[in-house]
């Protein structure tokens, strides 16, 4: 079944590899010094961070529904023996399993309907290890650029929402930042990285 989510980030995705355009965007930045050792990033895109991050040392899952993008991101990894493992998969269906020091899901949880994407990241907190640090971005109410939404599955987020869902946790960086989009709208995103209590 046809997702237009997916089919928006196929797009783009073609165009920035058939550009040569790898660079860490500004969540990806702010995020890279904290991933690190166990790393399942869910939603990866491109990779760029994910690779970052292995070739920092990190043992490295990444997830993404995208063929382009998790071509890029194997090829990649082989050529540069990452020994990433990369699996393509609607990350809606994708089950976690095990314990990780970092859980990444960068402009993710949006793009699902919102009790699956609550579910996911309480999913997220529950599988990041002790010590370990969850990486979440998403869209927050006042976002006016919908084109990349599929109509049967996505949300906004309140502005504040992510910080309650890791109450507990040492918030290691919490920033909302507005961006323009096409055609006069806005991209408006919360993006939160938080440290489980625990650990050595």
């Amino acid at each position: 079944m046809a997702n237009r989510s997916i089919d928006f980030f196929d797009r783009q995705f073609r165009r920035q590899i058939a550009a040569g355009d790898h660079a860490l965007n500004p969540f990806e930045q702010a995020a890279l010094p904290f991933v690190r050792g166990r790393v399942l990033e869910l939603g990866c895109g491109l990779g760029n961070l994910a690779i970052a991050a292995a070739r920092n040392g990190a043992q490295v899952v990444a997830v993404d529904a995208s063929l382009p993008a998790v071509v890029r991101i194997a090829d990649v990894s082989r050529a540069g023996d990452l020994g990433m493992s990369v699996v393509f998969c609607d990350v809606s269906a994708y089950r976690l399993a095990g314990e990780y020091d970092t859980i990444v899901a960068i402009g993710l949880l949006m793009f699902m309907a919102r009790e699956p994407a609550l579910g996911l990241l309480s999913e997220i907190t529950h599988h990041v290890a002790p010590g370990g640090c969850a990486v979440v971005n998403v869209l927050v109410e006042g976002t006016t650029y919908l084109e990349m939404f599929d109509p049967g599955a996505w949300c906004l987020f309140g502005r504040d929402e992510l910080e309650r869902h890791f109450a507990g946790w040492k918030i290691e960086l919490a920033r909302h930042e507005n961006f323009p989009a096409p055609g006069g709208t806005l991209k408006a995103f919360s993006t939160v990285i938080a440290r489980k209590p625990g650990g050595a």
